[in-house]
């Protein structure tokens, strides 16, 4: 790689890592330690493609759809290995109601891999539903079932929770 893709890179990867840690801190449910490992493998793979991604029309979508495969990628290795935890981390005050994130957070924990990913993709991401099929290697008939599945779970997990924080 020449000095200035490696110089063009490093401007993406500074201008786009804060962006992918917060999608994947949504696609892990809260867990920072392997958002961190989700976005440092999806940077390590664009890296590595930088020639052919820097000429894409829309890099940063094909950022977002890297850590989205990669994180249903670590999901399907480590399926069987899961964290027992008894707190969150602690996190920055941004005046945002806690409980709400963290209600918001076990709910999103609570879903499939698969349906967790659309979900964070159509709702947190914006995209559309062809968006999200391409980059979850789907068709648009599974991306528009998953989101009806996942938004059902998630209205039956938040209950009336979900009718009480939206009023506040």
């Amino acid at each position: 790689m020449s000095q200035k893709a490696g110089e063009d890179y490093a401007e993406f990867a500074a201008a786009r890592a804060g962006h992918l840690y917060r999608s994947a801190c949504l696609l892990t449910a809260g867990d920072t330690h392997l958002a961190e490992d989700l976005v440092q493998e999806a940077l390590g793979r664009i890296y590595v493609r930088w020639g052919r991604v820097s000429r894409a029309e829309n890099p940063a979508g094909y950022a977002q759809t890297v850590l989205s495969r990669t994180f249903l990628a670590h999901r399907r290795r480590f399926s069987s290995r899961e964290r027992a935890r008894d707190s969150f981390p602690e996190l920055a005050d941004t005046g945002a109601d806690p409980s709400l994130r963290l209600t918001l957070l076990d709910a999103l924990a609570r879903l499939p891999a698969k349906d967790r990913a659309v979900v964070v993709l159509r709702y947190w991401e914006d995209r559309s539903v062809h968006e999200t099929a391409d980059a979850l290697n789907m068709s648009s008939a599974a991306v528009r079932t998953r989101c009806v599945r996942a938004l059902a779970r998630l209205r039956e997990l938040l209950g009336e929770d979900l009718a009480e924080y939206a009023r506040s």
